[in-house]
C-alpha cells in the first residue's frame, strides 16, 4: 500500500465484510468479480467486533489474495486480542505474501460497556500500530481518521494529536470514517498537515441506500453528519428507490469532487454490492482507468 499511495495517482479501493452464511459468500464472491475488472489499487476486509469474525476475515482475505491477485488490506483490532494472537495472524499473512494491514482500535463485543483489554494485549490503536511496526518492519500499516470527529474523543485537538502519535508509532496512511460533505475531509486533512501529518489520506465513501440505513449509520458510535441538502432531497423522495437514486448522484458527486482535488485515495464501502461502486464509475469515466 505505501508504494501504492506514493506513485502520485489517486488510490482506488474497496472494502468488504465476511459473510455470515455460505449463500452470503457466493453473493459476495460474485460482486467481487464484477467489481475486479475495475482494477482497484487495493481492497479492504472487515474485523467483527470483539473479532468475532477473525477466522472469517482470514479465510476472505485468503481467498481474495489467491484468487483476485489484487492487494489486500485485512483489518486488526486490539480489542480481544493479545500479542500472541496478533503476532500469529500476521505471521500466517506474511508467509501468504500479504503485507499490509489497516490497525484499529475496534468496538467491544454487544454489551461488554466496561471492556478492558486481555493481559498482554493492546488498549489503543497506537500500541497496536507500535507493535506490528516492530515485529513486521517491512508491513504497510493503515489507521482509521475521523473527518467529523472521533466518537469517543469530543476534544478535537487532541483527536489529532491521538492521530499524530500514531502515525509517528509507525502508520502510512489514514483512511477515514465514511463523511458526506467533502469539506468536513478537506479541513481534517488541512488540520492534519498542520499538526505534522504528512502521510496520505484517503477519503472513505459510502452511498446512501435507502432511508432505513441513513438511520443506521446516523446512530452509529461515528454517527454520520447528514448535510441539509442532502436531508432536504431525502424528505421529498417519494420512497427508498428514490432516495437510493439520490444517494447515488451524491457520492457520485463527491467522489468527482475529490478526483478534481487531486487526493491521495477515495476508499469505497461497498456494504458488499458491487452495483452502486459500479455505477460511480461508469458515470466518472473510471472503468477504463
Amino acid at each position: 500500500m505505501k508504494k501504492i499511495l506514493n506513485n502520485q495517482k489517486t488510490s482506488l479501493s474497496f472494502e468488504f465484510f465476511p459473510p455470515k452464511t455460505e449463500r452470503g459468500w457466493d453473493n459476495l464472491l460474485d460482486n467481487i468479480e464484477k467489481l475486479m475488472p475495475l482494477k482497484p489499487s487495493s481492497v479492504s476486509v472487515t474485523y467483527g467486533a470483539g473479532g468475532s469474525t477473525r477466522s472469517q476475515t482470514n479465510r476472505l482475505v485468503m481467498r481474495i489474495h489467491e484468487e483476485c491477485k489484487v492487494p489486500v488490506v485485512p483489518h486488526q483490532t486490539c480489542v480481544a486480542a493479545t500479542k500472541d494472537e496478533v503476532r500469529t495472524i500476521m505471521q500466517r499473512y506474511r508467509d501468504a505474501g500479504v503485507y499490509n494491514v489497516l490497525a484499529l482500535r475496534g468496538d467491544p463485543p454487544a454489551g461488554e460497556d466496561d471492556w478492558h483489554p486481555p493481559e498482554d494485549g493492546f488498549k489503543y490503536a497506537v500500541d497496536l500500530v507500535r507493535f506490528i511496526r516492530a515485529e513486521f518492519p517491512d508491513t504497510s500499516i493503515g489507521v482509521a481518521g475521523f473527518p467529523e470527529g472521533h466518537p469517543q474523543m469530543p476534544n478535537r485537538l487532541l483527536e489529532i494529536a491521538y492521530l499524530k502519535e500514531k502515525v509517528d508509532a509507525g502508520a502510512d496512511y489514514i483512511v477515514t470514517q465514511l463523511f458526506f460533505d467533502n469539506r468536513d475531509f478537506y479541513d481534517f486533512c488541512a488540520r492534519c498537515r498542520l499538526a505534522g501529518i504528512e502521510v496520505p489520506i484517503i477519503a472513505g465513501i459510502m452511498p446512501l441506500r435507502n432511508r432505513k440505513g441513513m438511520e443506521k449509520m446516523a446512530e452509529l458510535a461515528a454517527g454520520a453528519r447528514f448535510p441539509a441538502a442532502l436531508l432536504r432531497r431525502v424528505a421529498e423522495a417519494s420512497d427508498d428507490a428514490a432516495v437510493e437514486r439520490i444517494g447515488l448522484d451524491w457520492a457520485t458527486e463527491q467522489v468527482r469532487d475529490l478526483l478534481e482535488h487531486k487526493v491521495s485515495g477515495v476508499h469505497f464501502y461497498t456494504l458488499n454490492s458491487a452495483e452502486p461502486t459500479l455505477e460511480i464509475f461508469a458515470r466518472l469515466g473510471l472503468t477504463q482507468r
